[in-house]
């Protein structure tokens, strides 16, 4: 079985896991079913928070990952409709990548071509 979590700048040295607080716990959100992680990374995108990408993972490496970095996790059933917080985190550990990927210094080699 694999569960869905919302990634970060994936395959980056800046890839971070989206986590909220519950109950005054660092929580990171295991989602059984793939649709309801992304309903969740739209709700997230509508409230201006950086849009996440969805990424199947192994529960358990989820659950090692918690433990070794002090996070709780929870399972959210298929077919729940969960909404994010009002409020989000003013600072995250991680910072947004540009959008561009890298593509304006493509653009200005390919330019320098012509």
């Amino acid at each position: 079985m694999q569960v869905y979590v919302l990634i970060y700048n994936p395959g980056t040295d800046n890839e971070g896991i989206h986590s909220l607080k519950l109950q005054g716990e660092d929580t990171i959100l295991m989602f059984e079913d793939r649709d309801d992680a992304l309903r969740f990374a739209d709700y997230l995108e509508a409230q201006d928070f950086p849009v996440p990408t969805v990424e199947a993972i192994d529960p358990e490496e989820i659950r090692q990952f918690c433990e070794e970095h002090g996070f709780h996790y929870q399972l959210v059933p298929a077919g729940t409709l969960l909404l994010p917080p009002e409020q989000n985190v003013e600072r995250t550990d991680w910072q947004p990548t540009p959008a561009d990927d890298g593509l304006d210094e493509i653009r200005r080699r390919l330019e320098r071509l012509l």
